[in-house]
């Protein structure tokens, strides 16, 4: 296992099973960017663990079910399923918060991580955001 792959399993396992906010910004690189389908481009460290810290506000007790692990050179690849309950507020992009929905989620995903030095310069997240926020209860109903 290389130093990619580590950090990877790093950052997953203190997004899940052991929630660190303090690990997780050990983990990036101070200038790292960050790319995610529901907050767009997002740069730097701060702003990065910020991500986090609602996120795992928001389902603190998720679980990542692996289906892939890669690694190439300086750059490893996870898809997987996150899962959990939404127990926490949720964060929109436009500043708004909104309370719990206490609803079970599961969302397939990729996530893409370049790490220099022990940290992460590069990280990519891939998922649909449209499904998340239906299992979340938070689309308008179809009209019949």
């Amino acid at each position: 296992m290389g130093q990619a792959r580590e950090v990877m399993d790093r950052l997953t396992d203190a997004l899940t099973t052991h929630p660190d906010l303090k690990v997780i910004a050990e983990l990036y690189a101070e200038d790292a960017v960050a790319v995610t389908p529901d907050e767009g481009e997002i740069r730097g460290r701060d702003s990065i663990v910020e991500y986090w810290r609602q996120m795992t506000e928001a389902v603190p007790e998720a679980t990542f079910e692996s289906l892939h692990a890669y690694e190439a050179g300086d750059t490893a690849i996870d898809e997987g399923f996150f899962s959990g309950r939404n127990t926490g507020p949720l964060h929109l992009p436009s500043g708004e918060t909104l309370p719990a929905t206490q609803k079970e989620i599961r969302i397939r995903g990729v996530d893409i991580a370049t790490v220099a030095d022990g940290r992460i310069v590069d990280y990519r997240l891939y998922f649909d955001e449209m499904d998340f926020l239906g299992q979340l209860g938070l689309l308008p109903e179809e009209p019949s």
